[in-house]
């Protein structure tokens, strides 16, 4: 994809309650995450004025993304994919649209409640320091795990983690964590093509953490916290044995670099 190439971003529709007040975004990828995105932005409203907050809907129907409670959430902005594709179409719409607004920045958290949104401003500042990759772990120092399932930590620990590692020739240590952060320069350079039909779900997280590394970009991980509810439920779009043989898939395809431009 050359540099004047049109983007391909899914179709949807925005519904803008604010303008824009601050350098970098926050996107909050959501589909039917009910009491849960509505808990986790009523918590974030205590850090307004960090980073405007959008949300990038999948097409939600269990009533959690009703703009008149969001805009009341200080909101800026609900966006409704209504294309193809599943999470990553919704982070290239909500990548695309923070672009167009002008943001030098966009911070990514889960709209599942299991992350500390008070450590937004640890993205920030890597992002003011002239980072642009910056990966949330809560495997380094300072990072924690709450109740997390012993599977999944093992699982990226030893498979997952190494693997993105060795393709990217960079050491991570959390790479299923979506509290992750880029900046405007690595979205927008043509080497990494972000915007193209292929990364329609979980591999294109995966595809820019390597991107940006083998490409030479500033790239360091910040500590965070992850914490499963007490219950033990696990709150995850990842499905039996069948979503975590697609991962594996999406996983192998990446890292042997079979989404490169």
């Amino acid at each position: 994809m050359t540099a004047d190439a049109p983007r391909e971003v899914p179709a949807f529709d925005a519904q803008v309650f604010s303008p824009r007040r601050t350098r970098y975004c926050v996107a909050v990828p959501v589909i039917n995450e009910g009491d849960r995105i509505l808990g986790q932005l009523h918590k974030m409203q205590a850090h307004a004025g960090l980073a405007d907050v959008i949300l990038a809907d999948g097409g939600s129907t269990d009533g959690s993304t009703d703009p008149e409670r969001l805009k009341a959430l200080g909101l800026r902005a609900l966006l409704v994919k209504t294309g193809p594709g599943k999470l990553g179409a919704q982070i290239r719409m909500a990548m695309a649209w923070a672009l167009d607004e002008g943001y030098e920045g966009v911070i990514l958290v889960d709209g599942n409640d299991k992350d500390d949104t008070t450590e937004i401003v640890r993205f920030i500042e890597k992002l003011d320091a002239g980072y642009d990759f910056i990966q949330g772990s809560r495997f380094i120092p300072g990072g924690r795990a709450v109740r997390n399932p012993a599977s999944r930590v093992w699982g990226i620990r030893l498979l997952h983690a190494p693997a993105i590692s060795l393709s990217a020739r960079h050491r991570y240590t959390d790479t299923t964590n979506g509290f992750r952060a880029y900046s405007r320069r690595l979205l927008t350079d043509p080497r990494v093509a972000l915007f193209r039909d292929t990364l329609a779900g979980y591999e294109l997280h995966y595809y820019l953490a390597i991107r940006a590394a083998r490409l030479g970009f500033r790239v360091c991980e910040v500590p965070v916290t992850r914490i499963y509810p007490d219950d033990g439920s696990i709150p995850t779009k990842i499905g039996g044995w069948r979503g975590n043989l697609k991962i594996l898939r999406v996983l192998a395809d990446t890292c042997l670099h079979r989404y490169d431009p």
